[in-house]
């Protein structure tokens, strides 16, 4: 269970981590103010792995939200401030948070705060599939391997692996190049950069999924590719 609320009132700092939590795969929940936080944390409260209070908000604060948090549940809690005052990072753990952030912080500071907290208290994410099956053809992450659906192997480089397997764990999302670039090549594509593209005809070429109307891997014009097959998972 990844599941993090978030409130801020900053749309910009709600986007931003809601984009870079996304990427390090937790499901991200956003709020703008107390009353939205409250009914978004009573909705999904059992669902929930991390709660995370900025401070300052238009309608109440974060003390109060994490008084509220902390009489109905256990959630860990991070906390986000722009004051140094010493004094509200002790109120805030005296009323049950677990970490407190001055601002400003940094994406990864955050990330590394949440997975500390996630390592502490047992709620690591659970062992990732071993096996996707998509049109008859299975991956295995553990061999790194493709079988085709008649049983035979799919011969693919390195990179064609990864890419194919960064497209099955996120069947259906539409993936822009410079996310799949990151994804799998641990940087963003150039404005110039083709390389991707020319990786993704080569892997519709293992796939017998060329031609001019892809079924697995579909280009989705001015904007990216989505795979748009149907893909299950499993651990055996």
């Amino acid at each position: 269970m990844r599941r993090i609320l978030i409130v801020d009132d900053d749309q910009k700092t709600r986007a931003l981590l809601k984009t870079y939590l996304e990427k390090n795969q937790y499901e991200v929940d956003l709020a703008h103010d107390g009353a939205t936080f409250l009914a978004e944390f009573t909705r999904c409260v059992d669902e929930l792995s991390m709660v995370i209070l900025d401070v300052m908000l238009p309608d109440t604060d974060g003390f109060a939200l994490c008084r509220t948090v902390r009489q109905r549940s256990n959630v860990p809690i991070i906390m986000l401030t722009a004051s140094s005052d010493e004094t509200d990072r002790v109120v805030g753990l005296e009323l049950g948070a677990d970490d407190y952030i001055s601002k400003p912080y940094s994406p990864r500071e955050l990330l590394a705060r949440i997975k500390a907290i996630h390592r502490r208290t047992g709620m690591e994410a659970p062992a990732a599939p071993r096996y996707y099956r998509f049109e008859g053809f299975v991956l295995d992450t553990v061999a790194r391997t493709v079988t085709a659906p008649d049983g035979e192997p799919v011969p693919l480089t390195g990179l064609d692996f990864q890419l194919l397997k960064y497209f099955v764990e996120h069947a259906g999302d539409i993936l822009d190049r410079g996310v799949l670039s990151e994804g799998t090549r641990g940087r963003d594509a150039g404005p110039m950069d083709r390389f991707l593209d020319v990786q993704i005809s080569r892997l519709r070429l293992r796939l017998n999924d060329g031609g001019g109307s892809p079924k697995l891997i579909k280009t989705v014009r001015g904007v990216g590719y989505v795979f748009s097959a149907d893909v299950t998972s499993s651990h055996a």
